[in-house]
């Protein structure tokens, strides 16, 4: 099978947990024997022609096409431009090989250009899918800003959307979303994110006592650290301890000067945040929105149990079996969370149950199989219709 895999940008060349999950899809499916042709850009310092991300059996069947994003002056929109032309760069790199595919998979707005003009007739072509991460533009927003933001994004990815013979989902609250844009669901791919078996954990490692709760995440205001530090604050003044580490970019005006918290700043080096990680017992995770947080994951795979909002494809992860799943901007669940979870004998279980439901249905193994399989379907009803 062949795959065009059309992205905005791989990690570690471009950053963001929607790269990661690029990366990762490049990597399994070459594994799997499929050939993948791999668009993306470069943000980084690195040397993108080498690509030493992958192995060099991975790169047998991984086949790299690099273009430029395209630079504007900043105006209301300027990034939906610019994502609007890098689309059409890709668009003029495949337009005369489409039929070279079995597949063609898109992430973001980088295949807006061709799944548009397959949908105006203009191109015939193999079975297009887009993939909108979370689609956090039709979730809470924290502040006016980011309102502004989603409604300039919402016309867009919505056309998008319904104009792509298929769309996926990580499940949970964002197929919800996705149906509410008049998608029928026998239209929906719902595939989760995953780990690295590699990086998974044997075993949980022995409770604190105090209990260790931890942050892991760079600042955002959507990541809800503002309703962290409140609850911290407010548990402070009550004069109830808490150990609590931050790992991850956070400015100097955010940060807390409580005893108890400690601030370990940004890490980018995978293993030292898993050393970090497995030290602590409880992952906070207080977002307005997300998609499928690779921060749950990896904490899930170390070991962890999680305290985290129900928004995105959350759910899916966390549940009372091996943590506490809360309302979004609800103060006083993510107090009761902190304060029950505090106690260390209620512990073990849920760490257990984090690590054996990843062990069992998120990691990259087993994720890439169904994949495929849902593809393979996908183009064998293509080729009857």
């Amino acid at each position: 099978m062949k795959i065009a895999l059309i992205t905005d940008g791989i990690y570690p060349y471009v950053l963001g947990g929607m790269q990661k999950h690029s990366y990762y899809l490049a990597k399994y499916l070459a594994q799997q024997g499929v050939e993948v042709d791999l668009f993306h850009y470069n943000q980084s310092s690195l040397d993108i022609d080498v690509l030493d991300v992958f192995t060099d059996d991975e790169k047998k069947n991984i086949h790299s096409y690099v273009l430029e994003f395209p630079e504007s002056i900043k105006f209301p929109g300027h990034y939906i431009y610019r994502s609007y032309k890098y689309s059409e760069a890709i668009y003029e790199l495949i337009r005369n090989k489409t039929d070279s595919y079995d597949f063609i998979y898109t992430k973001g707005f980088s295949g807006w250009k061709l799944i548009s003009e397959k949908k105006k007739g203009k191109i015939q072509c193999c079975p297009i899918g887009v993939k909108f991460h979370g689609y956090e533009m039709f979730q809470v927003a924290p502040d006016f800003k980011t309102k502004l933001q989603h409604y300039m994004l919402r016309p867009f990815v919505r056309k998008i959307s319904r104009e792509a013979d298929v769309v996926f989902s990580y499940g949970g609250k964002i197929t919800e979303l996705i149906t509410a844009l008049g998608i029928k669901r026998s239209r929906i791919i719902e595939i989760p994110s995953g780990i690295e078996s590699r990086h998974v954990s044997n075993r949980t490692s022995p409770t604190n006592n105090p209990v260790k709760f931890v942050f892991l995440g760079r600042y955002e205001r959507r990541k809800g650290i503002e309703e962290l530090n409140e609850v911290l604050l407010k548990m402070a003044r009550q004069r109830q301890e808490i150990c609590f580490g931050f790992i991850g970019p956070i400015p100097e005006e955010k940060k807390l000067n409580l005893p108890g918290i400690t601030y370990f700043g940004e890490i980018r080096n995978y293993n030292d945040v898993k050393n970090l990680l497995i030290q602590h017992d409880v992952l906070v995770c207080p977002s307005w929105s997300e998609g499928f947080p690779n921060v749950i994951l990896e904490a899930m795979a170390s070991g962890l149990a999680v305290i985290a909002t129900d928004t995105g494809a959350v759910s899916r992860l966390v549940d009372q079996q091996n943590g506490e799943l809360i309302k979004v901007r609800n103060k006083q669940e993510l107090e009761a969370a902190l304060d029950h979870l505090s106690e260390s004998a209620l512990l073990e279980p849920l760490k257990e149950a984090s690590l054996s439901r990843i062990k069992e249905n998120f990691t990259w193994e087993i994720l890439i199989s169904r994949l495929i399989k849902k593809i393979e379907a996908i183009v064998k009803q293509d080729h009857g219709s």
